[in-house]
């Protein structure tokens, strides 16, 4: 067996990325927040190539299915040997598999992620699938939505950026976790930066006016208003403020609906 493909950066919280596509991740991790988390230490990455762990001269990591059908089915063994060859270090890992199957990644897992296992292990199918006896050698099964990717590298791509940004001094600033979409049950606030005026568009002059608390009265309602349109689902764990200022808004939304089907029509 030759030596496994590795992109090592020492950190405490680790990620790990079987995978037949390593140059699809690595393209990715170097850049953009990822890459200077990574740099800074904050983390580290190592990928696997599934392709090591094969015991033929092909490396060949897929065969056709038993029972007959459409396309290619990855075998087990690459994926048993290259999960036993991870686990010798002696770490504790949490072992993901990237499936339609699984459970709905969200906000609350990343933060579960960052506050669980310090090592996170992402198996990236492709083709038809994995041999369903790979999960005979997993944790869990995590589905970034209710679609088809090609594989799952990139669904491990989101769910390491997602869980790494929550680390602190990923992003430089606290303040910016704390305020993004999901992080308080709600979707984010409408930002806006210059020109004040674009093509007959401006910002609201409340931003304008430097009354910080109406500010941020103003972004409260806006992001309460746009998840209650977009995403009512998420309203389910509001505090007493946030729910009294959403009944507030329910009321103003009912009474601009009323008003504007009983606008006379202009013939």
């Amino acid at each position: 067996m030759s030596r496994p493909f590795l992109l090592i950066y020492k950190a405490s919280m680790k990620f790990e990325i079987l995978t037949i596509f390593p140059e699809v991740i690595e393209c990715y991790i170097n850049e953009g927040i990822i890459g200077k988390a990574l740099s800074k230490g904050l983390a580290e990455v190592k990928i696997y190539n599934l392709r090591d762990f094969t015991s033929d001269k092909h490396r060949k990591v897929d065969d056709y299915p038993y029972g007959g059908g459409v396309g290619m089915v990855m075998q087990i063994e690459p994926f048993y040997n290259a999960i036993q060859y991870i686990k010798r270090d002696g770490n504790q890992r949490k072992v993901i598999l990237l499936s339609p199957q699984g459970r709905k990644f969200t906000q609350r897992i990343a933060q579960e992620f960052l506050s669980g296992s310090d090592v996170l292990m992402f198996i990236c199918g492709r083709y038809e699938g994995i041999d369903e006896r790979i999960k005979s050698f997993i944790d869990e099964e995590i589905s970034i939505g209710d679609y088809i990717l090609s594989g799952g590298e990139l669904a491990a791509l989101v769910i390491i950026d997602s869980v790494l940004r929550l680390i602190p001094g990923a992003l430089g600033d606290e303040l910016s976790v704390k305020e993004e979409s999901f992080m308080g049950s709600v979707l984010d606030y409408p930002n806006y930066t210059r020109p004040e005026d674009f093509r007959g568009l401006r910002v609201p002059e409340i931003l304008l006016s430097g009354d910080h608390k109406k500010i941020a009265l103003w972004r409260k309602k806006e992001a309460l208003t746009k998840t209650f349109k977009r995403r009512p689902d998420l309203l389910k764990n509001l505090s007493k403020e946030d729910m009294k200022i959403l009944k507030e808004l329910c009321s103003e939304i009912n009474i601009k609906i009323l008003e504007e089907m009983h606008e006379p029509v202009n013939n």
